[in-house]
């Protein structure tokens, strides 16, 4: 486990540690939820940390690709000239290829690691959400539905949002992902689109989740002046902590 994997496996386990003792000798309700708060609030530490370390991470990526990409160029050129080989043209392709997946993989996990810090700051400030209902709180807007929900159903969506929009639902998470168990959260049964809820596209998937009874998450952006991770998170709200 390398440095920057042991706080935040540490940090993961936290809810479940603080928690367990507290339900299995009856806590006072004040004491519990004082302790569970500060637990949620080390993980929010925890997940900020990582996404700044991928910002940090992103730098060396783009540098990376600046390189390969003026290396390609000047070996085009000597290409051109009969100075170089076609073959050292290609590896210069390749290493550009690979650093152009290593910086999408990176921005990838800032895109992941942004979502969940908005859900994880949810979870503080967002009450419970009746069946039916709707509510919106701090950039977030909440829906618990009454349907059953599972990763079973994300062909209907993938249906609904293709038929109506023309192309592939934009999905960046769905179930659980290395990011999410990284950072010990609980998105098995969850699924998240890259849609801004206030576009076109996302106003018309939360109409859709409505009508088919379907509990959701809009997040518009900043939560609590923190997370700009905005996205629709379909299912129960995460997080959870993860067994």
């Amino acid at each position: 486990m390398s440095a920057m994997s042991r706080p935040i496996a540490a940090a993961a386990l936290l809810l479940l540690a603080v928690a367990a003792p507290l339900v299995a000798r009856g806590a006072p309700d004040a004491d519990a939820r004082r302790d569970l708060e500060q637990a949620r609030a080390d993980v929010v530490t925890t997940t900020r940390d990582y996404r700044e370390s991928l910002v940090r991470v992103r730098g060396f990526r783009e540098d990376a690709v600046r390189r390969a990409t003026t290396t390609l160029a000047n070996r085009r050129s000597l290409l051109e000239a009969g100075i170089v080989a076609r073959r050292e043209v290609e590896t210069a392709e390749a290493e550009l290829a690979a650093a152009s997946a290593a910086l999408a993989r990176t921005q990838q996990d800032i895109a992941d690691a942004e979502g969940l810090l908005a859900e994880a700051l949810a979870v503080e400030h967002v009450p419970p959400v009746a069946t039916g209902e709707t509510t919106f709180s701090g950039g977030l807007l909440s829906h618990h539905g009454p349907a059953a929900w599972s990763l079973a159903r994300v062909d209907t969506v993938r249906r609904f949002f293709g038929e109506r929009f023309g192309r592939p639902l934009p999905i960046s998470a769905l179930g659980q992902t290395p990011v999410h168990d990284r950072l010990g959260f609980d998105h098995r049964n969850a699924v998240d689109v890259a849609v801004h809820p206030d576009s076109a596209e996302g106003k018309a998937l939360i109409a859709w989740l409505r009508g088919q009874g379907v509990s959701f998450l809009a997040f518009r952006g900043a939560v609590v002046g923190e997370a700009t991770g905005a996205h629709l998170h379909i299912g129960e709200p995460s997080p959870r902590r993860a067994g």
